[in-house]
């Protein structure tokens, strides 16, 4: 049963809310010009005959599509701009490369932190953090290229008219703007089956659909931490979240998806604001790690852990 609780001490800071400034504007602005600088070059880099500069350009365009997607969820707070508008403008584009409707994942997502720390909980990505760790769920969510095939299904259902939210109500602007976007997400497989048709299938494998594989796993590890192994029946956000101070680098790329107290906390702050309130939360939270290889190492260590458990539980049913 999930308990509506609040910290004794409610830190000064924390859940403060802030409006977007035009500091915090031309800062969202500024990573979305190095993620187009990144893209561009991995683009020359993939298109390169020799093996090995084609190969880094294709990870650096699947770890580019991955940031976007972080980009993009900063753009479903309304946390970018100081007006509303743009958010979409922004966000539908950098969702596209990994097929990522803007408001479906908006819709859900913010369903995630109305409910979160209950039963009621349901993200977009679909990972359940209250599943045991093991070998096989670790591996059934990195290689989950069945969501690809649920946007399949998604634009599909758009294009027919049949296309229902699937997770409660939905107000008609929203649904409309969903339908909208998977309609237009069948430009991508069109243009690449085209392109291909035309002889230049080469080019799309490098600069989309190989991308897109290494993506899938890439984008997973990157949520893992959020609220995996953290106390999932509280809806206190000092307990049932994860933070990892981490580095400028991953703070960056993950989008300050790392400092995700601060951000369920106070949602709507803009993601460059957030590590000033990282005091409050290496003082006051359950789950706050130093590094995300320190919290990876944990992961190992609960997924051996459990994964023998059930091996011997096998053991002992045949004995």
């Amino acid at each position: 049963m999930a308990t509506a609780e609040t910290p004794a001490a409610r830190p000064a800071l924390l859940y403060a809310r802030a409006r977007v400034t035009g500091h915090d504007q031309s800062v969202f602005i500024a990573k979305l010009a190095a993620a187009a600088a990144l893209v561009a070059a991995g683009a020359l880099l993939a298109l390169q005959d020799g093996l090995l500069p084609s190969a880094a350009g294709i990870v650096l365009l699947a770890a580019v599509y991955t940031h976007a997607v972080e980009l993009q969820h900063q753009c479903l707070h309304h946390s970018a701009f100081t007006t509303a508008r743009p958010h979409r403008v922004a966000g539908v584009p950098l969702g596209l490369p990994l097929l990522v409707s803007y408001t479906h994942y908006r819709v859900r997502h913010l369903q995630h932190h109305k409910y979160l720390g209950t039963p009621m909980d349901s993200e977009f990505f679909g990972f359940d953090p209250r599943e045991p760790i093991t070998w096989r769920m670790l591996a059934r969510g990195a290689f989950d290229y069945g969501r690809l095939l649920t946007v399949a299904r998604d634009v599909a259902r758009a294009w027919r008219g049949t296309w229902r939210y699937d997770a409660g109500e939905i107000s008609d602007r929203r649904r409309r703007e969903v339908v909208s976007e998977y309609r237009w997400m069948v430009v991508l497989p069109v243009a690449a089956v085209l392109l291909a048709v035309a002889g230049h299938g080469g080019p799309v494998l490098e600069l989309w659909l190989l991308p897109l594989l290494v993506a899938v796993p890439l984008h997973f590890f990157l949520e893992l931490p959020e609220h995996i192994l953290c106390d999932t029946d509280t809806t206190d956000v000092l307990r049932n979240t994860r933070s990892i101070r981490g580095s400028r680098f991953s703070t960056w790329y993950t989008n300050g998806n790392n400092l995700h107290v601060e951000h369920h906390a106070a949602m709507t702050v803009s993601i460059n604001r957030l590590r000033d309130r990282h005091g409050e939360v290496s003082d006051l939270a359950k789950y706050v790690e130093r590094s995300y290889p320190a919290f990876y190492l944990t992961v190992l260590r609960e997924a051996a852990r459990n994964s023998s458990r059930s091996a011997a539980k096998r053991k002992e049913g045949a004995a």
